[in-house]
């Protein structure tokens, strides 16, 4: 097996717009360097329109490998399904809703290719509406320490734009039920496990923002999953019991700032640029 053959995993639901979906699509079938396949869960039915745009790319020059999950069980499960069928070393994620550059394979496989990385993310162009409506660069820590000092507040990786070596999915328990941070919690536990990290400057993903993204940010059970997720964060070793409580009423305090105060407190924390180290700039 080539130890740098790629595997794109996607889910896709019954909310997903079928031209949203088509971009997705498009974007990975248009990498300058190929993936070797692309996986994608249908989780639960999907309606003609979606199974229409999937039949469209069957029998293009990418295997494309169809999970069929009978009823919806949310983005962990189905990124677990994927994850069992995948066959390559690493798995490229990618929503079923954004679009990837023609170049990101093709950057982040040459710099996976230098050696002593094994979980690899980049900086994201987030976009309302339209592709071209660039609302502002979605920048995280850019190197290992830096990144393992921000996951005790936050999700260390833009999951959207994540390459993962396979191997280490595998070892740490793969894609666990944490809702609406199932990426979060994988990410801790890869970190815990000794993985080594980077993000990548470039922004390589174009991120579906507006205000849907926000409003999730705002979903009843929210704070249930704050709690839960911090315990993991205890059990994982990342931070210690009073921090995680701590995280717990600064991470809800964010989310419940009226929606404009919320938009510009997300601006001013994630739209910044970052020096060589991966800290920020002031």
């Amino acid at each position: 097996m080539d130890a740098w053959r790629t595997s794109v995993l996607m889910a896709v639901y019954h909310r997903v717009q079928p031209d949203h979906f088509a971009q997705a699509l498009e974007s990975m079938f248009t990498q300058t360097l190929a993936p070797d396949e692309i996986i994608v869960v249908e989780d639960g039915p999907l309606g003609a329109p979606l199974l229409e745009v999937l039949a469209g790319f069957e029998g293009r020059d990418i295997p494309l490998v169809r999970v069929a999950l009978p009823e919806n069980r949310g983005s962990a499960i189905a990124a677990q399904a994927g994850l069992e069928v995948a066959r390559h070393p690493w798995i490229v994620r990618m929503d079923a809703d954004d679009i990837s550059v023609p170049e990101r394979l093709q950057t982040q496989m040459t710099v996976l290719r230098e050696g002593g990385i094994d979980v690899i993310g980049s900086a994201m162009l987030e976009f309302d509406g339209d592709a071209t409506n660039v609302v502002g660069t979605r920048s995280l820590p850019l190197e290992h320490d830096a990144i393992v000092r921000y996951a005790r507040i936050n999700s260390p990786v833009n999951n959207p734009s994540a390459v993962i070596r396979r191997e280490h999915l595998l070892a740490v328990g793969g894609y666990r039920p944490v809702p609406f941070m199932e990426d979060y919690d994988v990410f801790a536990r890869l970190l815990a496990h000794g993985s080594r990290f980077r993000n990548l400057a470039e922004p390589l993903v174009l991120f579906r923002a507006g205000a849907a993204m926000f409003q999730r940010r705002a979903a009843p059970g929210m704070l249930r999953a704050e709690r839960l997720m911090q315990r993991n964060l205890v059990s994982y070793r990342l931070v210690s019991r009073p921090r995680s409580w701590g995280n717990v009423l600064v991470r809800s305090a964010f989310r419940a700032l009226p929606r404009q105060a919320l938009q510009r407190t997300y601006r001013s924390l994630f739209y910044r640029r970052r020096d060589h180290s991966g800290e920020s700039r002031p």
